[in-house]
């Protein structure tokens, strides 16, 4: 998908909505498991095609949370292989992102590209910048994929290293930015920064004012979308906001779905006035 659909693809849904897929065993409605003795029938893919059809006409993307996939063995690769199927067929104009956190030497990045590129067919995946242009560079060698890079996260050990100041005042952030930007433009990358962050937006879209941000953060993290949309919103939106837990998990019973639905649904109409406000929709 090219940036350019998914900006029409914003305008025709009136939303910049990502559902994170961080579907936990754990944390799904138990009545779900009462079906497990069919062979065909499994739980988590379940859940995820009900929370799927539930949301599609709401939302632009969806970001399976790969940690919650791979930690099931073999199987979990499965759900999550039928999972982005399930998308790719039934709602092919969505926005699938793999957020695998991956990052590497070139020749093993080479192969993480193929994994989520072409064995799984995934529009972007999440790379880590800290290994450098060579542990980049071969998931932007990929015609209509995105890289989207680790920019400015949401967890409060963001403090750790990515405020970390040089001798000249630069964090190392703003330096991850002014660097990699110059690996590929607006059309092959993509940058997360969290929506606990929001008011860093605004010096941000100085550095990279034309790309497309992936703002985790907003609802079970407390990130505010106002903000979000006030430092971070270009002429062609240049945001995914993901939502996972408050979307996914806003129901517990036999309603779940519509209780996701509902959820989605609050954070569409809230985004479709952004849209309608900036005069982009």
């Amino acid at each position: 998908m090219t940036r350019e659909e998914l900006f029409e693809n914003i305008k025709k849904t009136k939303s910049f909505l990502c559902v994170g897929l961080d579907t936990d065993a754990t944390k799904i409605p138990e009545f779900l498991f009462n079906n497990c003795n069919s062979s065909d029938y499994d739980p988590i893919l379940h859940f995820n095609k009900e929370i799927i059809d539930a949301t599609a006409d709401l939302c632009v993307a969806y970001k399976p949370n790969i940690a919650f996939y791979e930690c099931l063995g073999f199987h979990g690769w499965e759900i999550l292989d039928q999972t982005v199927e399930y998308i790719r067929t039934k709602y092919p104009d969505k926005f699938i992102i793999a957020d695998a956190k991956r990052g590497d030497i070139g020749n093993t990045s080479a192969m993480y590209a193929r994994t989520f590129f072409e064995a799984m067919d995934f529009d972007t995946v999440t790379v880590a910048p800290y290994m450098g242009e060579d542990s980049v560079g071969p998931f932007l060698e990929y015609d209509g994929k995105f890289v989207t890079l680790l920019a400015l996260t949401s967890n409060k050990g963001a403090f750790d290293y990515q405020f970390t100041e040089d001798k000249n005042g630069e964090k190392l952030f703003e330096k991850v930015l002014k660097v990699s930007k110059n690996w590929g433009n607006a059309d092959k990358l993509m940058y997360v920064v969290g929506a606990t962050k929001a008011d860093m937006l605004a010096g941000i879209r100085e550095i990279i004012p034309d790309n497309f941000l992936l703002v985790p953060g907003v609802g079970a993290q407390g990130g505010s979308l106002e903000e979000v949309v006030k430092y971070g919103m270009n002429d062609q939106c240049g945001l995914l906001v993901n939502s996972s837990r408050g979307i996914i998990y806003a129901g517990h019973d036999e309603n779940y779905a519509q209780a996701a639905r509902k959820a989605a649904q609050e954070l569409q109409q809230q985004m479709e006035a952004c849209l309608k406000e900036r005069g982009i929709i």
